[in-house]
């Protein structure tokens, strides 16, 4: 129940959805949802399939970029990311060598999945800009050189097989350690993916909170990273005992020596396990402005990034209290909407509908994002509405040539009565055997025809489908269901609103009934479904 009122929540603030739309959304033509398992393993809208015209048709080596296979991928991939996000920045501060043959192995399998996934992205559809999925073979070989091929070479490169060598020289080993850093830049992708999520409250909280412990983690390596440079004078071979090293080591009992007898160099010193523990809380404590003081910085490069850590601090403080403020903030809001919608949520908890119970909720969802917006068009001037309604439709009305005719005054009133929907994938617009009572302008996503169980046409951006009721006497039977594939925004115009419009602009009427083609007529079946009606 706190996830449904949270998306309602935040439906009130979301001003980009409430830009999108005028009037509610008529949810009695949409019927059918998906499983919401389905869209969470996506890690994000964009990989949802986004087709133009066709149903896609890919070669037997291309796989589809939504298919359960690489769904699952993409999850293997964003886990060997964070443990990559971990192990990597370690690895680089405290030069280990992989020794031991279980690290080695381990590492080498995340670098030889690295290798598959960039075959794979060799092999994998992706959405072009006008909406369609891309499967010719060259044209993704191409995107996929341009976009991000170089940094996943980089990334999967085997530097732990290289520092496995004892007689590899330590400036060689140390150069390629740390172009293990590259790997990081993965990240950028993983962020993408996560925004699916951002819509939750403690979700970003959680987020937020995990971000501040990988943060605090790449400080700690740093940390001990510039204590490891310092504590020991190359050029004297001295080693400095104001160094925070130096000063763990004695308050532990492991204090550095020299050799004198052996290799001439110093030894000794804290395990690196007791030195990641000790950056790591020296890093928390600074971050979190608590600072006791035991660990302390006190040559100049580690007064420098402990300046640098302590700015990072106060900006990581400063969002998590906003977003914890905000969380309250919406908790507040959300008893609101509990207490004006009690009756509703006592008939769903006696009823057990949850079919209906996802539809309920995700149409509230969809009003109260454009209850506010609609409450300031109610009160702004007639002219002003109709201004605004105007720039709200002018991708239909520059994208179809029926419009082109059309006065100002024309264009002013059909924008007034246009409507802006929203539906997920899965959502049914029309069902078969129901009138078709409105006029449907596709602005962005997919949908598929569905007839006797069986898919007839592909639906994408600027396509149109209905009925030619203008022509017609009476409503139309609907022969086929019309579904979401992605994510889709469409404006409709309902049969009325569009009569009464065209009734008093006969000349406008005359130009729409010629210049207007249905890409699919409900009203016909299969056998005539994509014939055009422009006379």
């Amino acid at each position: 129940g706190w996830t449904k009122f949270a998306r309602l929540t935040r439906a009130l603030t979301n001003s980009r959805s409430v830009l999108q739309q005028l009037t509610p959304m008529n949810k009695a033509e949409v019927v059918h949802k998906h499983s919401r398992l389905a869209e969470v393993l996506q890690l994000g809208s964009d990989i949802l399939p986004q087709y133009k015209q066709e149903a896609p048709k890919t070669p037997p080596h291309i796989i589809l970029h939504y298919c359960a296979f690489k769904t699952t991928w993409d999850w293997v991939i964003l886990i060997l990311t964070f443990y990559t996000a971990i192990m990597v920045p370690y690895n680089v501060s405290f030069k280990t060598k992989q020794n031991n043959i279980a690290w080695l192995v381990l590492d080498s399998v995340v670098d030889v999945i690295f290798l598959v996934d960039i075959v794979l992205n060799f092999h994998t559809t992706f959405v072009g800009p006008g909406g369609e999925v891309i499967s010719d073979p060259k044209l993704i070989r191409m995107n996929y050189l341009k976009t991000w091929f170089v940094i996943d070479l980089l990334s999967c490169l085997p530097y732990d097989i290289i520092n496995a060598f004892e007689n590899v020289d330590e400036g060689i080993s140390s150069l390629f350690s740390s172009l293990k850093v590259v790997r990081l830049l993965r990240l950028g992708r993983v962020a993408r993916k996560l925004d699916h999520y951002l819509e939750y409250g403690a979700a970003v909280l959680v987020l937020l909170v995990c971000v501040f412990g990988l943060v605090a983690h790449w400080l700690a390596c740093i940390w001990y990273s510039i204590g490891d440079y310092e504590v020991i004078d190359e050029l004297t071979n001295t080693i400095k005992t104001d160094s925070w090293l130096y000063q763990l080591a004695l308050s532990i009992g492991t204090p550095y020596r020299y050799n004198t007898t052996g290799s001439g160099q110093w030894e000794g010193g804290p395990s690196k396990d007791s030195l990641y523990i000790s950056s790591l809380y020296f890093t928390m404590t600074s971050l979190t402005t608590i600072g006791f003081g035991n660990i302390a910085p006190t040559t100049d490069g580690e007064k420098i990034f402990s300046v640098a850590m302590m700015m990072v601090g106060s900006l990581e403080q400063a969002l998590l209290m906003g977003l914890i403020f905000a969380i309250f903030v919406q908790r507040y809001q959300t008893c609101r909407i509990v207490e004006t919608y009690v009756p509703i949520w006592m008939y769903l908890e006696y009823s057990q509908d949850n079919k209906r119970s996802e539809m309920l909720w995700d149409y509230l969802a969809d009003y109260f994002s454009i209850f506010s917006f609609i409450q300031v068009l109610s009160i702004c001037p007639k002219d002003m509405r109709a201004d605004i309604c105007v720039h709200l439709n002018r991708k239909v009305f520059n994208e179809h040539p029926a419009f082109r005719l059309a006065s100002d005054g024309c264009l002013r009133a059909l924008a007034v009565e246009f409507q802006t929907i929203h539906c997920a994938p899965g959502d049914l617009i029309y069902h078969a055997g129901e009138s078709v009572d409105a006029l449907c302008f596709v602005v962005s996503g997919s949908l598929e025809v569905i007839q006797d169980d069986e898919v007839v046409a592909i639906l994408g951006k600027g396509d149109v489908f209905g009925d030619i009721f203008w022509k017609e006497t009476s409503l139309a039977h609907a022969c086929a269901n019309v579904r979401a594939l992605t994510y889709c925004d469409l404006h409709i115009i309902k049969r009325e609103a569009l009569l009464k419009v065209l009734d008093f602009y006969t000349a406008f009427a005359n130009s729409f009934s010629r210049n207007l083609t249905l890409t699919c007529n409900l009203r016909k079946r299969v056998s005539s479904l994509f014939s055009p009606f422009s006379d």
